[in-house]
C-alpha cells in the first residue's frame, strides 16, 4: 500500500544532518509507491533541499529564527506541511526537536505519536512501530489507529538515502511570537566521533574503579581507529565525575546504536541497556560473571579489565 511520508528535518552546518537523511532512507523502504517529502527550516533550508538525498519535495522556510529551535514557532510550520503533502506518516528524529515536537504534533491533528522508535515497517499496509520497553528488556511494536501516524526514530536505524535530493520546494509560514527565549548556548569540545555517530562504542562503568580508567578506553579507542571508535560511560561512572556528562549512554543519556559496543566493566543495569540496546553486537567485559550484561552481550568475557582490555590493544594494534 503506497504512504505519503513527511520527515522533519534538521540542518546541520546549511545542510540536512545525518539523521535526516537516514529517516529519508526509511521512507524510501516504506513509501511503497507513495511520495517522500521533507520539512527543512532555518538558515540555507531552500540551498538545502538539493542535498535531502530521497524526497521528491521540500517545504521549507530560510528565515534566521528557526536556526534555535522552539517548540512552538516549528510546530505551525510543520503541521502546513503535513496538511499539504497530504501525509499518513510523519518521521521525526529522537532528538531534541523530535522529543517536542512529536507529542505537540500529535495533539495538534488528533493522532499519536510512538516516541524513541527502533523501527517504522509498513506491514501489509499497516504502519508497525517498535520501541525499547521495561527499560530497553522487551521491545514492543504498536500500530496506529489515527492518521497521520507520528514516529520519533533513533538515529542508525534507517540507512541514509543516496542520490537526488528534493526538485521542487514550497514555501512554509514564517516564524511566530515564542514565549521561549534562548539566551545561550553551551557547546562541549570534544576530539574525534561523536558517540551517536561511531560504528564502534567503548562504554565504561563504574567498575573501572577510577577515572584513570577511561584512559584506557581512549587508548582502545585509538587503537581500533579515531574514525571508527569512541568512548562513552554510564551514568555510575558519569555522578562519579569521571566522565563527561555530554558522553553518558543510558536513559537519562544518550541513546548509540553502533555496530559493535564495548561495555567495560558495566553491569548491565536496565537504565544504561536503554541507551545501548540497539546495538548490532555487544561484547561484555566484567569480572563478575552473573552481571545483567552477559543476558545481553553475544561475546562475553569475564575478567578483571584491568588485564583484558591491554590485550585487546595490542591485537587491534596488529591491525
Amino acid at each position: 500500500m503506497p504512504h505519503n511520508i513527511l520527515v522533519v528535518g534538521e540542518l546541520e552546518d546549511g545542510a540536512p544532518s545525518s539523521t535526516t537523511l537516514e529517516l529519508l532512507g526509511g521512507a524510501q523502504g516504506i513509501a511503497g509507491g507513495g511520495t517522500v517529502s521533507v520539512t527543512l527550516l532555518g538558515t540555507g533550508a531552500s540551498g538545502a533541499a538539493a542535498q535531502a538525498a530521497g524526497a521528491a519535495k521540500a517545504y521549507v522556510n530560510d528565515s534566521a529564527e528557526y536556526d534555535t529551535f522552539r517548540g512552538e514557532q516549528w510546530l505551525p510550520a510543520v503541521q502546513a506541511a503535513v496538511e499539504q503533502s497530504g501525509a499518513d506518516l510523519v518521521l521525526m528524529a529522537q532528538s531534541t526537536a523530535g522529543r517536542e515536537l512529536g507529542p505537540r504534533l500529535a495533539h495538534r491533528v488528533n493522532s499519536a505519536v510512538a516516541m524513541d522508535c527502533v523501527n517504522v515497517v509498513d506491514n501489509g499496509g499497516t504502519i508497525e512501530a517498535t520501541r525499547p520497553a521495561y527499560g530497553g528488556n522487551a521491545q514492543a511494536t504498536y500500530t496506529f489507529a489515527a492518521s497521520p501516524a507520528i514516529a520519533t526514530v533513533r538515529a542508525k536505524s534507517f540507512d541514509a538515502a543516496e542520490g537526488a535530493g528534493a526538485s521542487e520546494t514550497a514555501e512554509l509560514p514564517g516564524p511566530g511570537e515564542s514565549r521561549v527565549n534562548v539566551t545561550g548556548k553551551e557547546v562541549t569540545e570534544s576530539e574525534g566521533l561523536s558517540i551517536t555517530e561511531a560504528p564502534i562504542v567503548i562504554g565504561g562503568g563504574r567498575g573501572l574503579g577510577a577515572p584513570e580508567g577511561f584512559e584506557d578506553m581512549k587508548n582502545l579507542a585509538a587503537a581500533i581507529g579515531k574514525d571508527k571508535a569512541a568512548v562513552g560511560a554510564s551514568r555510575a561512572a558519569v555522578d562519579l565525575g569521571w566522565f563527561p556528562p555530554s558522553e553518558q549512554i543510558g536513559l537519562t543519556g544518550k541513546v548509540v546504536t553502533p555496530d559493535l559496543y564495548f561495555a567495560i566493566a558495566i553491569s548491565g543495569a536496565s537504565q544504561h541497556m536503554a541507551g545501548c540496546s540497539g546495538s548490532k553486537m555487544i561484547v561484555a567485559v566484567n569480572r563478575d560473571k552473573d552481571a545483567n550484561i552477559f543476558a545481553f552481550s553475544k561475546y562475553g568475557i569475564v575478567g578483571d579489565w584491568k588485564q583484558v582490555v591491554p590485550a585487546l590493544i595490542e591485537e587491534f594494534k596488529k591491525g
